[in-house]
């Protein structure tokens, strides 16, 4: 086996930090892969393992949070030997949690599966106002805009953002994906948007099958 497969199940298995650093550091001393290659055949793959584990029932919540902060220290170790290199973006996701709902776990576990899946994403945060979102979409022309809402008192301000697009003439530029625990696929239907996702990985599968990745 080689060593970025070895990363890549590492991460998988969810084996200590200590030793999927150590494993990391070596790869990187011996100086035969890119940050590039390391990145997708090692990171991103270990946590593709991961999203294939918890649509199978086996990891939950807690396993996903642990990965993402997994993630998150490896990319610090390679951050300076990144900076060397192009690594190229699949597509920019803009998301956001709509107006009137604070509740931000769920989409932060979206946006860490999807910048280690290789897309960049651009985070508004929390009780975002429905212009905000259509701004976002004129100014950086993302390929999805992700709208989240943990509360059924949200989804009105869910409906009022995706009309809002439509109003600002930017609706027709964007696919627009739901998630949260107030989200249903026929709330999503109903609405107009693109898909509705049941957890962050049905979100991310979704967005690959738009963007092709």
């Amino acid at each position: 086996m080689d060593q970025l497969q070895e990363l890549a199940n590492s991460i998988g298995q969810l084996d200590s930090a200590d030793k999927v650093k150590k494993l990391l550091s070596s790869i990187l001393s011996e100086g035969s892969s890119t940050a590039s290659e390391i990145t997708e055949k090692g990171i991103r793959r270990g946590m593709e393992i991961v999203g294939q584990k918890y649509e199978a029932g086996e990891y939950f919540l807690s396993e996903l949070l642990y990965a993402g902060s997994l993630v998150a220290e490896l990319s610090q170790i390679l951050a300076p030997t990144m900076k060397n290199e192009r690594l190229e973006s699949k597509g920019l996701i803009a998301l956001g949690t709509v107006k009137g709902d604070i509740h931000d776990i769920g989409k932060n576990i979206f946006k860490m599966l999807a910048q280690s899946a290789g897309f960049e994403v651009s985070d508004l945060g929390v009780d975002v106002e429905p212009s905000v979102f259509a701004d976002e979409v004129r100014k950086s022309s993302p390929k999805v805009l992700a709208l989240s809402a943990l509360l059924t008192t949200s989804l009105a301000e869910v409906k009022n953002t995706v009309d809002n697009l439509s109003a600002s003439e930017v609706r027709s530029k964007v696919k627009v994906l739901l998630g949260g625990n107030a989200i249903t696929k026929k709330f999503g239907e109903e609405i107009g948007a693109d898909g509705a996702a049941h957890d962050a990985v049905e979100g991310l599968d979704m967005c690959r099958s738009w963007l092709h990745n």
